[in-house]
């Protein structure tokens, strides 16, 4: 299987995190966002959406980091994508939550807007009023992921395994790190979180991405 992502991607990560822990073996191809080459052939014929990840398998071509984990999971039989009806269920609210509401908000309206200059609005007093609003929604968003999601008792997000929820959800959460958000006020979240970042993968899969992080600090971004 073929792996067209960026290590810098917060959506590839999920997907580079399940095959390391579950030894899915993929050829990585990357594809340079930071040089635009996700603009330019033939990657555009590829993913005319021109995002990252998209996964080819034989003669099957798929995009969307959430189907692409459906998928691995359900071709290895692997039991974080649940084969109980009931908690798959809960496994597709929580990929839907995250991708609907989580990364909206923290990523699409207080982080990008203050780190990529093509996620930037004009006029500037638009671009603050966007970070802003984005601030105010990701506290309240991860105040729903804290007190009703995980509460105090739930190691993962769907019971005491972890899922492909858990991979999705805490790959799109450290986005947050770029912009230095503080989980503390969360601590269930910080817990959780916590739990999947000792995963063995993790730091190795995350290496482009602390780089990045690292790359920031000292800035004076805005943040939870």
């Amino acid at each position: 299987m073929k792996l067209y992502m960026s290590p810098v991607s917060t959506t590839c990560r999920p997907i580079l995190l399940f095959a390391a822990d579950n030894d899915i073996p993929l050829e990585n191809v990357v594809v340079d966002l930071m040089t635009g080459e996700h603009h330019k052939e033939p990657f555009t014929s590829i993913n005319p959406n021109r995002l990252v990840p998209v996964l080819e398998d034989g003669d099957l071509r798929l995009t969307e980091s959430e189907a692409i984990l459906r998928y691995l999971a359900e071709k290895i039989g692997s039991e974080a994508y649940p084969s109980d009806i009931k908690q798959r269920a809960k496994v597709n609210e929580m990929l839907a939550w995250f991708n609907t509401n989580l990364y909206r908000e923290l990523g699409y309206h207080l982080v990008y807007p203050q780190i990529f200059p093509h996620h930037k609005r004009e006029p500037a007093a638009a671009n603050e009023a966007t970070v802003n609003w984005g601030k105010t929604k990701t506290d309240q968003v991860l105040r729903v992921l804290d007190s009703h999601y995980l509460g105090a008792g739930q190691k993962y997000l769907v019971g005491d395994s972890k899922t492909i929820a858990d991979y999705f959800g805490a790959s799109l959460l450290a986005c947050g790190e770029l912009v230095g958000c503080d989980l503390s006020k969360y601590p269930n979240v910080q817990r959780w979180y916590d739990n999947m970042k000792a995963a063995p993968s993790w730091n190795q899969v995350c290496e482009a991405h602390n780089g990045y992080v690292a790359s920031l600090k000292g800035q004076n971004l805005v943040a939870v």
